[in-house]
């Protein structure tokens, strides 16, 4: 009896015990799916799965007729995760010749503890299939053998990317510019609008196969979203022909940099520039720091005669002179115990301010200068917009360099008064010009034409700002007087156009070094507009440095009928048929018309 009760007390205890194991059991369970799931499937996520960085494309770069000048293409990129490539030197032999890199080149890549190490970018997709198909051959080959799983490859996976490509290649290259490797714009367009192009990136996630990414897995996470989309002002012809004509002027003159500018005045739009030497942006081997610089709107130099134009319309202005003043030139006169003299010698002469325009006389310019005062040919000089930036939306654009008046020294008036003593950039000359040919009001250049939205819905920027420098009347003046320069007894008829009413300016400056701290070699240069009765274009070519042959009616005058030829013609402007207005352009010839005219009022 006794026995039989103890055995059966030890059956109870079993029972017991058991029971109190299978409740131990019943709450890990509970524990498990119910307390702890949400951990354990996320720690079963995160060991299955990995994210990656979904890239966005950068926004298209248009011309004005939405033609691309710089797009974003598919590409791929390949990462590996060092800790489960398994056997790095046969990884090294299946992958390599597929990049058209040696193994041992890749190899490095390949041994170590890091999680992440690009081996390669922006390749074609294609590519990529090409590389996941040869290390799955070789995992299923290997797969077959003893021990085959500790030598199956893996840690390879691809990133979408973009290549970003240049459709125009070295024709807006200085214009648009390029981006850096990490994808941010480094020069041009690129750069200074890089805020808008640039897209946000987003997240994918995908699942992970023994290092792999397991085909069709993929999940977008967070979405990418496209950069915005730019149209630029940019006539892609017109720049065609201005970048053609730059490129044979520089390589002819064996200058060190040209530029060419084609503005419209009343709007500010920069139809083209272009500037010699230039680069290809699909080509990483052609592109230097140099080269990189746009020389439009970051490089200043003294202007030299096309400066000129706003000493006499300043005077014109303020009622100091009208366009047949005579004035005594002399070749050379001093000033603050320095001599000054024109750029050819010649004997005394008697000219009008037109005609000292039309010969681009520094002793007659530095005469008007003085008339006008310093302070005076300052405030002009600063309404015209020398000294601050044009707000292009260029990058590096310079505000060029003018001293205020308390810094000037005894001889800044006369040479000021013959454009030297001041810096200015391509683009501000030209804007000076468009300043005359919109009846006196200077419209800010603009690049930007407006933006494009992922859907394609096209937005036109804001207008330009505009300011009155001039009055309609002096502009207008101005106008008929800058047409003797083209004349033949000016110093630019290389730049007449037959059939249209052509005026402009040519300026040829002592260049300033920079590396000597001195004066040496030259800028040449021709500014001008047409029609002139009424302006529609303005072409600015600037050569710099030019071997030889300096002078800026010969070198850049036939630069400036070969542009603006084309785009009259492109354009469609008629011929002029309104009659010139002809002042004289000496005392001579003022008093031989004046006898004309009593005698026809006889």
């Amino acid at each position: 009896m006794n026995q039989q009760l103890l055995v059966q007390d030890r059956i109870r205890k079993i029972v017991a015990i058991a029971l109190v194991i299978l409740m131990l059991f019943g709450l890990r369970l509970i524990e498990i799916q119910a307390v702890r799931a949400s951990g354990y499937v996320e720690k079963a996520n995160n060991e299955l799965s990995k994210s990656a960085t979904l890239l966005a494309p950068r926004g298209t770069i248009y011309d004005i007729d939405g033609i691309e000048l710089a797009r974003s293409i598919s590409a791929m990129n390949i990462a590996v995760d060092q800790t489960v490539v398994n056997d790095p030197t046969a990884a090294a032999n299946v992958v390599a010749p597929i990049l058209g890199m040696s193994a041992a080149d890749l190899l490095p890549d390949l041994v170590g503890e890091r999680r992440y190490v690009l081996i390669a970018k922006n390749i074609s997709p294609e590519k990529w299939r090409q590389v996941y198909q040869a290390i799955g051959d070789y995992n299923s080959k290997v797969l077959k053998e003893v021990g085959g799983l500790s030598k199956r490859i893996g840690g390879f996976v691809p990133e979408r990317s973009y290549i970003r490509d240049y459709p125009s290649g070295k024709l807006t290259s200085s214009l648009v510019g390029i981006i850096n490797d990490q994808g941010v714009g480094a020069s041009g367009i690129e750069s200074s609008l890089n805020g808008l192009l640039a897209g946000v990136n987003g997240k994918y996630v995908y699942a992970n196969g023994r290092g792999n990414i397991i085909p069709g897995s993929e999940r977008v996470s967070v979405e990418a979203k496209s950069g915005t989309g730019v149209r630029l002002t940019i006539d892609r012809d017109v720049q065609w022909v201005a970048q053609n004509a730059i490129n044979q002027a520089v390589a002819s003159s064996r200058a060190a940099s040209g530029t060419v500018i084609v503005m419209d005045p009343k709007t500010g739009a920069i139809l083209a520039q272009a500037s010699a030497p230039t680069f290809d942006p699909n080509l990483s081997s052609s592109i230097t720091l140099e080269k990189l610089r746009n020389p439009a709107v970051q490089e200043v130099y003294e202007p030299g005669s096309t400066g000129k134009v706003m000493t006499v319309a300043a005077a014109l202005q303020e009622g100091l002179v009208a366009p047949e003043t005579v004035f005594t030139i002399p070749y050379k006169m001093k000033v603050a115990d320095e001599y000054f003299h024109d750029h050819e010698k010649h004997p005394t002469q008697r000219l009008t301010t037109t005609g000292l325009l039309a010969v681009s006389s520094n002793t007659g310019s530095i005469q008007i200068g003085q008339k006008l005062g310093k302070d005076a040919l300052y405030d002009y000089l600063r309404k015209f917009g020398i000294g601050e930036s044009t707000n292009s939306k260029l990058p590096g654009e310079s505000a060029g360099i003018l001293h205020p008046v308390k810094d000037w020294s005894g001889t800044s008036l006369p040479t000021i008064a013959f454009g030297q003593g001041y810096a200015v950039t391509s683009m501000q000359a030209t804007s000076v010009f468009a300043t005359i040919a919109n009846d006196g009001v200077r419209v800010s250049p603009s690049i930007l034409a407006g933006v494009v939205d992922e859907s394609g819905k096209y937005t036109p920027a804001e207008p330009n700002k505009s300011v009155r420098v001039l009055s309609s009347e002096t502009a207008a003046t101005m106008r008929a007087m800058m047409e003797s320069v083209v004349s033949s007894s000016g110093t630019a008829p290389t730049a007449a156009i037959d059939g249209y009413r052509i005026a402009g300016k040519t300026g040829t400056a002592n260049r300033f070094n920079s590396a000597c701290k001195c004066y040496s070699g030259y800028t040449a240069s021709f500014i001008g507009f047409a029609p002139a009765d009424q302006p529609r274009y303005v072409i600015n070519v600037t050569i710099q440095d030019p071997k030889g042959m300096h002078w800026g009616g010969v070198l850049a005058g036939p630069v400036f009928k070969k542009v603006m030829s084309f785009v009259l013609q492109n354009e469609r402007i008629q011929p002029t048929k309104a009659p010139k207005t002809t002042f004289n352009l000496t005392e001579a010839a003022l008093k031989s018309a004046s006898k004309k005219t009593d005698k026809s009022g006889a």
